[in-house]
């Protein structure tokens, strides 16, 4: 497996190479970050690339899921030795990188979700499942509140949370979708206490009070996380709390709609409608200056803390990264924030054709 060389100019970044990677993802990021305050959207937009590309090069034919994993953390290597490969998203991370001192503990907890998905691990408990989730989506909301900047203990451990709330609700919606290729990410003790055997489901997946029981009480645990969330959200930039609100909204109304669904997410997909998703992106530009933060801030999830942890040592350690050679030298700041902002607006493109509903990284 070869890595290509970093030695490329900004002029000659391709940006439909990105995109062809990518195939389609969140309608509910790229309208919640529209809310975003134009100088995090290009370091949203990167993130959110190279964790795109990173879950579908994993998912992909072309290597197995053991060499994808190998030539992403290598990828990493190279990206936090200021030395990314041409790979656009690599570059796009690199200046993120280099601009906020990001932690590696984030991306590479992401990644280690990604091999648990690869070995087809089961979570037989909800903290097992809670453990999964703050990987594959726990590590996003860390990341986006670091780029905004906070550095507090409580307001990154709420915007993991937050972001595990959303996996959850994803999990649950995807019940059916994840059935159909062999896969149960339920708690297996949860069907098993409601009479379900999970390997004989799973040979005839389908709708039943018992697997509704499950189901609703998944979605339970997610309101839960998304109200302990909430008051983080009060700790952001004035300017991002918005955004961040919005996509809480409108993931909790994934949820909302599968209960108005008949808690069936075998049979059907619950889908938050255009008309719903503008009225709670204008509910959460009016809501967001009046969130306040917890007197008595609770306990963070266990499963969240060791990237807390993490990203207080971070800090403590005042590590210096190396600049990436290949773009920061080449190209002005104005030009490479201009270079992602024309990047996010490809992607926004891109996902408003695409045909695919959306799919939470998992």
């Amino acid at each position: 497996m070869s890595i290509p060389s970093s030695s490329v100019s900004g002029q000659e970044l391709d940006l439909d190479s990105c995109v062809g990677m990518m195939r389609a993802g969140s309608k509910t990021f790229f309208a919640a970050s529209r809310l975003l305050p134009q100088r995090m959207r290009a370091a949203s937009v990167a993130l959110y690339a190279f964790c795109r590309v990173a879950d579908d090069l994993v998912d992909g034919a072309e290597y197995s899921p053991k060499q994808s994993l190998k030539l992403l953390h290598h990828r990493l290597d190279r990206v936090y030795q200021g030395q990314p490969s041409v790979a656009i998203e690599d570059q796009a991370l690199a200046l993120v990188v280099q601009q906020y001192q990001l932690p590696r503990l984030l991306l590479d907890g992401l990644l280690e979700g990604f091999a648990w998905d690869a070995e087809g691990r089961r979570y037989d408990t909800l903290e097992q499942l809670h453990s999964y989730a703050a990987r594959v989506a726990g590590t996003v909301g860390g990341m986006m509140c670091w780029i905004m900047g906070i550095r507090n203990p409580v307001a990154l451990a709420r915007a993991c949370e937050l972001g595990v709330a959303m996996q959850l609700t994803n999990i649950a919606r995807d019940v059916g979708d994840d059935a159909r290729i062999g896969r149960i990410y339920l708690p297996y003790a949860w069907l098993q206490e409601a009479g379900i055997t999970p390997q004989e489901w799973l040979q005839q997946p389908e709708c039943t009070p018992a697997l509704q029981s499950v189901v609703s009480r998944l979605l339970l645990e997610a309101d839960r996380l998304y109200e302990q969330a909430s008051a983080g959200i009060a700790d952001l930039p004035k300017d991002c709390r918005p955004a961040i609100l919005a996509a809480r909204l409108i993931y909790a109304e994934i949820g909302h709609q599968l209960r108005r669904n008949g808690l069936n997410s075998v049979d059907h997909r619950a889908v938050v409608g255009t008309p719903t998703k503008l009225r709670l992106l204008g509910q959460s530009h009016l809501s967001a200056a009046w969130i306040k933060p917890a007197e008595h801030p609770p306990k963070p999830l266990d499963a969240i803390a060791y990237l807390v942890d993490g990203c207080m040592a971070h800090i403590a350690s005042e590590k210096t990264l190396a600049r990436p050679s290949t773009v920061a030298n080449a190209r002005s700041a104005v030009d490479k924030i201009e270079w992602m902002l024309v990047l996010f607006e490809r992607l926004a493109h891109e996902r408003r054709d695409a045909m695919e509903a959306p799919r939470v990284l998992h």
